[in-house]
Parts: C-alpha cells; structure tokens; sequence
C-alpha cells in the first residue's frame, strides 16, 4: 500500500503514517525512491497519545552542593547521552555521580520545556569548584532564565561563562578549553549575537569534546552557517553528523533535524524538511523533549503548523507556550545588543507567515504549506505589515530572524 491508502484504510493522517514508517512500527514497511511502502494487511500501530504516560519526576529539594571531589567528569551528562528514545529519564537515573545526576536532571527539566525547575536546579551548581560542572549548569541557567524572563540572571550566567574561558592558558587541559569554547559557542550563536573572538574557531576544539557534545556542537556550527545564508553548507554539516553518528544521541539528533528543517525550508524543499521535522519528532516525543522545537518555531518556517497542529494538538500548544517565553527572552538579550529589532508583537501563525514571505515565498505557497486560503495568507501578512509599521512586504527581513 502507498502512504494514501493505509491512510485511508486507518482513518489517519498521511503524516502520522509518514512518522509510524519512520519510528519503525509498521512491520515491513520499505522506503523506495523516497516514498513508502506498507504490506497489504498490516496491523495500524497504537496511538501513543492514548497509550504513552510520561514519567514525571518530582523535583528535588535544594540541598547544600556536595564539596568538589576530583574526579573525570563530563559536561552536560544528558545532551551527550546515548539512550533509546523512551528511556531518558533511566538514563537519566543510572549515572552514578550524584552531581552528574543532579546536572543531567537539570538538562532534562530544561529540554522538557520545565524552565523554573531547570533554573532552580542550575543554581546549584553555577559557582561549583569543578568547571564542568560550573560550565554545564552555567549554559542551562542561562538559557531556563530567557524563559523565566530574568535577564539579569542571563547575563550573570553568560558573563560566568566566558570568564571561564577567558582565563584558560597553556596549563588548562585541552578537553576543558574546548568545553567553555563549546559553551561560550552555544549561548552566542543561538542568540544570534556574534561568537566572542576568545571561541578561536570552534571546528578546531570540536575534536576535544565527548561524542554527543560533538554533534551538538556540530548542529551550532551548521546553525551559524545557516545565519551566513549558506544553506547548502549548513545542510552537508547537519547530513553529515547525523550520518556518522555511531549511538543515538537523542537531544543533538533533535537539534541537528531542526538545522535541516530551517535549511531546506530556506530553499523551499518542504519535503526534505518534513521529513527532518518528522525524524525531529519521533526522537522528541517519546521523552516530552518538545523545547527545541519550541525555541526554532520562528526558523522553522511554518513546518510545526503544517506537521504537527493538526495530529499532535496538544503537544502542539505546550510547544507554542515555550515559543512566547523562550522568544520574549532571547529577544530581550538579543535586541539590545545587535541594535536590531526582531519582530516581538506578531503571533507564531502571523510570525510563521511573515518569514516566508520574507524569504520570498508567495501566498499561494505559503497556503499550501500551511493549509490556509491565500486569502487567510494575505490577511496574516497585512496584519504583521501594520503591527510591524511598515508598509511593503520586501521590509520584512529586517524584521524576521535570519
């Protein structure tokens, strides 16, 4: 059968065939010239949104940081952790270092869209002897507190992080300059701010770090690659990490799709970014690892709309909650600085519209990838134009993210 057919014998949608097929769970299902292929008489899977229970931990309560054991850690335990999808938060439970463990659940508070909980768990360890630990609770205070809206708190936390590197000399062990370089990377290029001349060339200390955080520092330089408008490059960056990925590293794997998804969508291939926003999602889903596509609404183009609105309405809506936070903040950390003036009043369908017209997508385009009328397009497009005070379409980039 064809994606259409077991669509219809189903009763479901094409994309929800589309992400079964790709998660693996219809038997026997081949991709040929990429397009699927289902056995006649397969079973319709389960629908996990009436089957799956997300385990929620509580959070702990604060307790005095332990004094600094010497000891070989390794930064932010969780994004570099190797599990099936499904199974965070047993990773998360059998890393043996209490304090490895307490950053860990901190990342996954932070991933899982938990900003207070993240916040609350980094300050723990922002001014912790060891500096890695240091470091990885740094990045993840600095970032939960765009969400929170507490700038200052971003600042401090982001000022912390480039002392650190900053102070590195010929006796800093290299694995630790490549880990504040790393850190120092992140927080600059996903705020679209310029990356600090202390970084160096970041591809020169990818080799330094451990196996996931070197995807994700992959996925950051792709990402900055793709803010030069090199989406070419930025593609080969991302196709090439996710293909020598030896484990599954699901949180780098999540943010590289979504690099994928901005590129592809930048040269409007829609199809090749569906099919990345899908793979996105099937690694997400299963352990409610729902920010990053909450932080790349703006970038993504429309896709969430036209993929996930209408299979995943709930998820779909928590997503769009991180959106407002997360975009209130980094606008407020990135405005000031670049003195540009990044569109802060436009709602997500308004924003999503705006950006492709902006990058030069017409109103029947965008309906079709969106699964509007043209003339819904056009009125989304107006009222961004009189929010915005500008009066032409072709004013818009300045207004949209890169």
């Amino acid at each position: 059968m064809t994606v259409r057919e077991a669509a219809q014998q189903w009763n479901i949608s094409q994309r929800l065939i589309q992400q079964y097929c790709i998660e693996g769970r219809i038997g026997g299902a081949k991709k040929f010239s990429g397009a699927w292929a289902i056995p006649v008489g397969a079973k319709k899977p389960e629908d996990p949104r009436k089957t799956r229970k997300q385990e929620v931990p509580k959070p702990p309560v604060p307790q005095p940081v332990p004094e600094h054991i010497p000891s070989p850690l390794i930064p932010m335990p969780l994004l570099n952790g190797a599990f099936e999808p499904g199974h965070c938060m047993e990773y998360v439970n059998g890393i043996q270092d209490a304090r490895l463990r307490d950053i860990a659940l901190t990342e996954y508070y932070y991933f899982s869209g938990r900003a207070e909980e993240a916040a609350r768990m980094a300050e723990l360890y922002i001014s912790h002897p060891d500096p890695v630990l240091r470091l990885s609770a740094c990045l993840l205070y600095a970032y939960s507190n765009l969400s929170n809206g507490q700038i200052h708190r971003v600042r401090y936390a982001l000022a912390e992080v480039r002392n650190t590197l900053a102070a590195a000399d010929e006796n800093t062990p290299p694995s630790l300059r490549a880990t504040a370089a790393f850190v120092v990377a992140t927080a600059a290029v996903l705020l679209h701010l310029p990356l600090p001349e202390e970084v160096g060339v970041l591809r020169e200390q990818i080799r330094f770090l451990p196996p996931g955080l070197r995807m994700f520092a992959l996925y950051v330089e792709a990402h900055r690659i793709y803010l030069q408008g090199d989406y070419g490059k930025s593609i080969g960056i991302v196709e090439t990490a996710l293909a020598m990925q030896t484990k599954v590293y699901p949180i780098p794997a999540i943010y590289l799709h979504l690099a994928a998804v901005m590129d592809y969508m930048s040269l409007k291939q829609s199809e090749q970014a569906q099919a990345h926003l899908l793979s996105a999602w099937a690694l997400a889903q299963p352990d409610d690892l729902i920010e990053g596509l909450g932080e790349h609404h703006g970038l993504l183009g429309g896709m969430l709309e036209a993929v996930l609105k209408k299979d995943w309405p709930e998820d779909f809506k928590r997503i769009i909650a991180i959106t407002y936070r997360f975009s209130a903040g980094w606008r407020k950390v990135h405005n000031p600085v670049t003195g540009e003036d990044v569109a802060d009043n436009l709602t997500t369908t308004e924003f999503a519209a705006a950006m492709l017209a902006a990058r030069g997508w017409t109103n029947q385009e965008i309906a079709d990838h969106m699964g509007l009328s043209p003339n819904t397009v056009k009125r989304y497009i107006s009222t961004a134009l009189q929010k915005l005070n500008i009066k032409q379409r072709k004013d818009l980039k300045r207004h949209m993210l890169r």
